[in-house]
């Protein structure tokens, strides 16, 4: 398709000008000639800052490099090391503290605390699927996982289990003893739930009648007064719907024909342009930008098939209920939607200068992203994402304050562009570069009027750590990497920094990724940690997994952890020690490492890599279960390979490994991974034939030239090789 040429001799690529002029302006009060001159001066305005940003990244781990190679810094001394990061101005100094002055935030970021999910955007179903985890049911939720044990694998059948479905019956009602305590007595024993002058009342088997301890915990109902096909209460700020069969169908509702209890669940989703994706050009980038205008008009939908029957999958409607005195109320039926734009790296040739240089692909992700949200904003859509009239960014990958400061301006110019508020534009930072961590409160201060979001993301953030001090030693093994000080540092400072800078109220504190998503039974059981850390969302990999780790948000009122952090916080003798923070994670036991653990090491990180990119390059998928050495199904994307082959590429520079090992691994690693994906009809196998496998290469160059990619990213090379295998079909 041809590119049209707007101003300042910019070429725009036809699919993604058509799709602006023909589908995301039409309702819009804004000129396509006006809109496209904006796009030519924000991109004139910002690609040279964009570009030195980069040199400046460059500039400095060149000077990280050096000093550590320079046998003068040996033996390696900590105090030395951070004068140094300052000297050459990686560290920044803190300034005065202050208080984040964010507005218009909706309540799903602000002040109700429960999951997160993060959704590959180039995949509209998975993207619906996302949008609409807002409720779920909880009886689907443990029948179909391992949280109530396997049962021989009877919760895989087809045919409903009785004994399966009574276990998951009491599973539900111990929950609703947790957080909608009665009176007197247990759920457990309930055979009628029912509404007596305008209060949730329980019969108990005894013929009792019981209401609930807290009253103000009913808010709502369905069907009439007298016979209720739900009943809504609150508790930390979440719903949970209790619904009721008065058909009472035998085997799928309980004594008091209670047939599900369905929870909110995901209050919010990151619908994902950067890591989940494998979008490497014009047409790709259209594709993700026209699932997001399907989001923000309401009207996106998915046409699939199962067995003989076509299903058309769209957003879910709001839900409707009346309230105890019998007013009109309506919850959303959706989550609140963000979207993460790419970071300053990569360049896309959506839109190329006049000597066909490709522009910087966030730039341009901000731009047409800001565009088709307008029509949520000027209610144009069918259902409404932000009541408060946000529109949420996340950013990856930024380093350091200088890089949060440019996507500022950058929102900033985008809003007088298009005629919006300043700050209506929200942005979220992803913590996952260790200059960023290490100068987290200068970050946040240099978006305090639009901060609605920070995060930890360990697996960038290890990838990162690993690149940065690569020539300072070989790493210490990724498996043990967790048990390193930095990483609990990270964690630490990321809570305590957000709340002195006065998130509690006005953004989310995230954490990172569940990534095993057949194993919920352990997820239940540990994922609990992220908000007893005070943070008020997490991630997780499904909608299943998003209505299990609301449990969690139900056994812990993450505000008041906030506010006890706060005033534990606010005690004199409290500093910001960066020393456990830049503590570098190298190998201790170098000598004492066995052949077989070393090759155990070797395979593991392989065969990881192997799985991923064969997928990515061959397939296009950026984001999926793969199947680990141990044949464990792990969500992969492009964070987990940046860890992967950065480590492989340590070892190999520093000797604990060498270049013939790591081919024989690769060689026989690729024969595992071609075995793993025999029964995926369009598999392409990468151990029949080495020399002419593009995936295969692509693995081997992210290892062997992975000391000069640029921070220990993935994408380029990714992009070039995934470029290659479009241009033979």
């Amino acid at each position: 398709m041809k590119q049209k040429t707007i101003k300042h001799g910019y070429k725009v690529a036809g699919c993604l000008y058509n799709l602006v002029n023909h589908e995301v302006l039409p309702g819009l009060s804004i000129h396509a000639n006006d809109f496209w001159n904006s796009v030519a001066e924000v991109l004139a305005e910002f690609t040279p800052r964009n570009q030195q940003l980069l040199v400046t990244r460059a500039n400095l781990q060149s000077h990280i490099d050096v000093w550590h190679t320079d046998t003068a810094n040996q033996p390696f001394n900590q105090q030395r090391y951070e004068l140094f990061l300052k000297e050459i101005g990686y560290l920044v100094d803190e300034k005065a503290d202050f208080t984040i002055s964010t507005k218009n935030v909706d309540d799903e970021v602000a002040l109700v605390a429960g999951p997160q999910l993060v959704v590959p955007l180039m995949n509209a179903r998975f993207s619906l699927n996302a949008a609409n985890a807002r409720w779920g049911s909880l009886y689907d939720a443990l029948y179909g996982t391992d949280v109530i044990g396997e049962d021989n694998g009877a919760q895989q059948t087809k045919e409903f289990n009785p004994v399966r479905g009574r276990r998951v019956q009491a599973y539900a009602r111990r929950f609703l003893d947790e957080t909608l305590p009665l009176t007197r007595g247990s759920h457990i024993d309930a055979v009628k739930y029912h509404i007596v002058k305008q209060k949730f009342t329980v019969t108990l088997f005894t013929g009792e009648q019981v209401q609930l301890k807290n009253a103000e915990q009913f808010v709502g109902y369905n069907g009439s007064i007298a016979a209720p096909s739900a009943l809504l209460c609150r508790h930390n700020g979440l719903h949970i719907e209790i619904q009721v069969d008065k058909d009472n169908v035998v085997g799928k509702t309980d004594a008091a024909s209670v047939k599900d209890i369905v929870l909110e669940s995901a209050l919010s989703t990151i619908q994902d342009c950067e890591d989940s994706i494998a979008a490497v050009d014009a047409s790709d980038k259209t594709s993700v930008y026209r699932n997001w205008l399907g989001l923000m008009k309401g009207d996106l939908a998915e046409i699939i098939q199962k067995g003989n029957k076509t299903i058309t999958r769209s957003l879910n409607h709001d839900r409707h209920y009346l309230s105890p005195k019998q007013e009109k109320m309506t919850l959303p039926g959706r989550s609140l939607q963000f979207i993460r734009n790419v970071g300053h790296l990569m360049t896309t040739d959506a839109i190329v200068t006049a000597t066909d240089e490709k522009v910087p692909e966030g730039i341009v992700d901000g731009l047409i992203t800001s565009l088709i949200s307008l029509h949520d904003l000027q209610g144009n859509s069918k259902f409404k994402n932000s009541k408060q009239g946000s529109i949420y960014i996340v950013k990856p990958k930024m380093h350091g304050p200088e890089e949060v400061s440019f996507s500022h301006d950058l929102f900033s110019a985008i809003e007088r562009h298009l005629g919006l508020v300043q700050n209506t534009i929200k942005m979220g930072i992803m913590d996952e570069e260790r200059r960023t961590s290490a100068n987290l409160k200068e970050c946040i201060r240099a978006a305090q009027t639009r901060l609605a979001f920070i995060n930890t993301g360990f697996l960038d953030r290890t990838g990162d750590e690993i690149h940065t001090s690569m020539h300072a030693g070989a790493m210490t093994q990724k498996a043990l990497m967790k048990d390193e000080p930095w990483i609990t540092a990270y964690e630490d400072r990321n809570v305590r920094i957000g709340l002195q800078a006065g998130l509690q109220g006005k953004a989310q504190i995230g954490k990172g990724m569940w990534a095993i998503p057949d194993q919920m039974a352990e997820m239940v059981k540990s994922k609990i940690a992220h908000p007893k850390s005070g943070a008020n969302c997490a991630w997780v990999p499904s909608p299943t997994a998003a209505t299990l780790h609301v449990m969690h948000y139900h056994k812990v009122n993450v505000q008041d952890i906030q506010s006890a952090m706060k005033a534990e916080f606010s005690l004199p003798g409290t500093i910001d020690d960066l020393s456990e923070l830049l503590t570098i994670p190298l190998l201790k036991n170098q000598t004492e490492l066995s052949t077989t653990a070393i090759q155990k090491e070797l395979d593991n990180n392989i065969q990881g890599l192997l799985g991923y990119v064969v997928r990515w390059v061959n397939q296009g998928i950026g984001c999926s279960k793969v199947p680990d050495i141990d044949n464990i199904a792990r969500m992969e994307d492009r964070a987990t390979l940046r860890i992967s082959s950065q480590h492989v590429c340590n070892w190999l520079h520093h000797g604990v490994i060498n270049e013939s090992q790591v081919l024989e691994s690769l060689r026989r690693m690729a024969e595992v991974v071609d075995f793993q994906n025999a029964g995926d009809s369009s598999y392409i196998a990468i151990g029949t034939d080495f020399n002419h496998s593009i995936a295969f290469t692509a693995a081997v160059d992210l290892i062997f030239q992975g000391k000069e990619q640029p921070s220990g990213y993935t994408e380029p090379l990714l992009h070039q090789k995934r470029q290659e295998v479009k241009a033979m079909h």
